[in-house]
């Protein structure tokens, strides 16, 4: 991983509270949650079966929307 993705990385779990305690984080990005990335700024499509139990999901019309900063982060800068 560049130091400059390492530099965010770190500054966005500094600034985040995650109900999870970043377990994403902790187990090297490995157990992620579904979602994928439709070129918008700061959203993500949630793919995952249950979205609104996600305190980052956002419903709008039939879609969920996923706004956690650091998943959006892994998906746009990481491709993860």
């Amino acid at each position: 991983m560049k130091q400059e993705h390492k530099r965010e990385l770190e500054q966005i779990v500094g600034e985040l509270q995650c109900p999870e305690d970043f377990k994403c984080y902790r187990m090297g990005f490995d157990d992620l949650c579904k979602a994928k990335d439709i070129g918008l700024e700061s959203h993500l499509v949630c793919l995952e079966e249950r979205p609104f139990q996600c305190k980052f999901s956002v419903a709008y019309g039939r879609a969920y929307f996923c706004h956690c900063p650091l998943r959006v982060f892994l998906a746009k800068k990481l491709k993860k």
